[in-house]
């Protein structure tokens, strides 16, 4: 009797995938980005609502493009592009404190007066003082921090709303300001360093070589960046998106350098050029606040209370703290903020920081791109909304418009932005964005 037997399994060896399927897996590998994966995951995020800067920066397109055509010869002169930088630094520095306060869905009401209380402890200990010039500044940033630590206290501790507690010191800090002053008085501002800011221009020399040094630190950075994510094996941007980056972010600084280098002055016997020195001032503010809330852990920890606060304190976050801090930065750059607005004025008066002040720091926050339902913005938003701001009333300012007309466009601005914020918060709601 036969008997079957039984045949040896088939056994199938794991053979290495050939080098065109290797080249598929690879080219499917999220980590690797072309440029149109890129552009399409942008289009996505601005379809589900995550619009950034892009409607401030098409809105600063349309106002040079409008004032340019109406006024030619004087608009994008370069005295006229320097004067415009000045204008735009006392809301921008303003504006990029009210960015931390704005992120956790909070306002503050008293950051104008608060620049100008600091300003008026300066200008006062330089008069009656006497003291040098740096101890008056430190002296002004301590005022504003520790009225940043009070409004923080009042808000996190006690738990008022922070509408009520800044607009308590919005009136205090002027009533402050006008005893440290006096009704009807003015401080002179004389000290030639504290005038410069506004004032005064950097040789040309050293305008040239910050603009290089800046390009090339961007540049390694970001080069740095790219190599550092794909050692992780993290997503990165394809290197051509990067090197793009550089070279619009190189023709800006190098093209705004050699404008700002040309001589401005009216009689060719009078060379009046060179960057101003408070621009320097502002991008290194800029480029630590940029810092701070991208690449920290404490950036990342006012985000998350913005965006939830009772998930962020169920994941160990110090919200008490965190709530704490933004009103200390918030108010310290707004003591910077009044600095630089008294050397551009050259005195300090008691109502400094009052009037539209505030407004036009919140309205440069909210139409950089800012929510004001809080977890969303970045400190570029200030500035791309301060040069907003100061377009408006510099190109106003040109064609003669009476004064009305600054505040219905301003306003105008804002209302649009804010309701640009709240369909693009719907839309990334609908999304699950």
């Amino acid at each position: 009797m036969s008997t079957d037997t039984p045949q040896p399994a088939e056994t199938v060896e794991d053979t290495p995938p050939t080098t065109d399927a290797a080249d598929s897996a690879f080219s499917s590998d999220t980590r690797v980005q072309t440029v149109s994966t890129a552009f399409n995951d942008y289009w996505a995020r601005l379809r589900s609502g995550d619009l950034g800067s892009l409607p401030a920066i098409f809105g600063l397109a349309v106002l040079v493009i409008l004032f340019y055509g109406l006024r030619p010869e004087t608009f994008l002169s370069k005295l006229n592009l320097a004067n415009l930088l000045t204008q735009a630094m006392p809301v921008a520095i303003l504006a990029m404190g009210l960015v931390f306060v704005l992120l956790l869905g909070e306002i503050d009401l008293s950051a104008g007066v608060a620049s100008g209380s600091s300003a008026a402890v300066m200008a006062k200990l330089l008069i009656d003082g006497g003291v040098n010039w740096v101890i008056a500044v430190l002296a002004a940033l301590v005022t504003g921090l520790i009225i940043g630590a009070v409004i923080g206290a009042l808000v996190a501790v006690v738990r008022i709303p922070s509408f009520v507690v800044t607009l308590a010191f919005f009136l205090g800090l002027q009533g402050i300001a006008l005893k440290l002053i006096g009704e009807g008085g003015t401080v002179p501002v004389h000290n030639n360093v504290i005038i410069a800011l506004a004032n005064k221009n950097m040789p040309v020399w050293l305008g040239w070589t910050l603009a290089v040094v800046c390009v090339v630190l961007y540049a390694g950075f970001q080069l740095l960046r790219q190599q550092r994510q794909a050692a992780k094996g993290l997503s990165r941007h394809p290197m051509a998106l990067v090197l793009a980056r550089v070279v619009v972010m190189a023709i800006v600084v190098i093209g705004a350098t050699a404008v700002l280098n040309q001589n401005r002055a009216r009689v060719t016997t009078i060379f009046l050029g060179g960057v101003p020195w408070g621009v320097p001032l502002v991008a290194v503010l800029f480029l630590i606040c940029t810092f701070v809330l991208q690449r920290t852990t404490y950036g990342r920890h006012v985000y998350a209370v913005g965006g939830n606060a009772e998930a962020a304190r169920r994941a160990g976050i110090s919200v008490l703290g965190i709530r704490m801090s933004v009103f200390m930065i918030g108010s310290a750059l707004a003591a910077i903020s009044g600095i630089v607005a008294a050397s551009r004025l050259g005195s300090v008066t008691p109502d400094a920081g009052a009037g539209n002040t505030l407004l036009y720091a919140v309205g440069a926050a909210v139409i950089g791109g800012t929510s004001l339902f809080g977890g969303k913005g970045k400190a570029r938003d200030a500035l791309i909304g301060g040069l907003v701001i100061a377009t408006i009333d510099n190109g106003l300012g040109l064609l003669g418009a009476k004064a009305y007309l600054n505040y219905l466009i301003t306003g105008g601005f804002l209302l649009l932005a804010a309701s640009i914020d709240a369909l693009a918060r719907r839309r990334r709601s609908a999304s699950g964005r």
